[in-house]
């Protein structure tokens, strides 16, 4: 490898793969989180009149709107950083509403810490996904 060249165009095939998969793997859990919304509709909405979420109603279909459209389009490589800054943005905002770990104390804080915390770390990776871009494998490859 020459000094003019980077790990990541030497290896740019590797890096489209790592990227394909490291999509799929950053997004899998929320249309999983979706389904359970929707089967446990009256719940969800439940949750967020509890937590004093504005329009919990409202709240819970853009929940599930998110967590279906944002993840799709970030697997199939379609408007990736668009998605991936939708990701962050409902990310932050859930973790805001619903790990409120600063309300609780003991046992129950700790949950509500790791669980803040695990969505910042996944905005970093969703952050990194719309700097870089979704690879080759993608419907809409980086430029």
């Amino acid at each position: 490898m020459s000094a003019t060249t980077s790990p990541v165009t030497a290896r740019s095939g590797d890096l489209d793969a790592v990227l394909l998969v490291g999509r799929i793997a950053m997004v899998v859990l929320f249309p999983i989180s979706a389904y359970f919304k929707i089967m446990g509709w009256p719940g969800i909405v439940g949750m967020l009149t509890q937590q004093g979420a504005p329009l919990p109603y409202l709240g819970g279909i853009v929940a599930v709107l998110a967590e279906t459209v944002f993840p799709l389009l970030v697997i199939l490589g379609l408007w990736t950083r668009w998605a991936a800054f939708g990701l962050i943005l409902y990310t932050l905002g859930t973790s805001v509403i619903a790990h409120r770990f600063w309300e609780f104390e003991g046992p129950a804080q700790m949950g509500q810490i790791f669980s803040f915390f695990k969505n910042l770390s996944m905005c970093g990776g969703f952050l990194l996904l719309a700097w870089i871009g979704p690879g080759r494998y993608a419907v809409q490859p980086k430029p």
